[in-house]
């Protein structure tokens, strides 16, 4: 059995499960915009942490981090910002989601070349 290259997938796909279900945990699943990107984004978090688990690509740390990004703008570019409880769920996701990418991207040592100034 293939060894787990970061533990921080798994996390994030924790995260992801978390994220799907946030709309009915925090009680915001009738706001369909709120709702729907925390679905779309919680499963396309899922499959990127999985990938990143069965076969690790800098690309889906990549993702990850770029969708923990999202998480955090879109309830502003979304206009759902006044919900607090699907605010903080997407911010708050989307910082720990963002933080666990980049600790990944910063500490491989197969993903960080270009911090350290190596030439490929």
């Amino acid at each position: 059995m293939k060894q787990l290259k970061h533990w921080q997938d798994p996390v994030n796909a924790l995260l992801g499960v978390w994220v799907v279900l946030s709309p009915w945990a925090l009680g915001f699943q009738d706001m369909t915009t709120a709702m729907a990107n925390a679905v779309i984004i919680g499963v396309a978090l899922i499959a990127a942490s999985l990938g990143a688990m069965i076969v690790p690509r800098a690309w889906e740390e990549w993702t990850e981090g770029i969708l923990g990004l999202w998480l955090v703008i879109s309830p502003w570019a979304l206009r759902f910002s006044e919900q607090r409880d699907a605010m903080r769920a997407a911010v708050i996701s989307g910082i720990v989601i963002l933080a666990l990418a980049l600790w990944t991207l910063m500490t491989d040592k197969d993903y960080n070349s270009w911090t350290h100034g190596a030439a490929h």
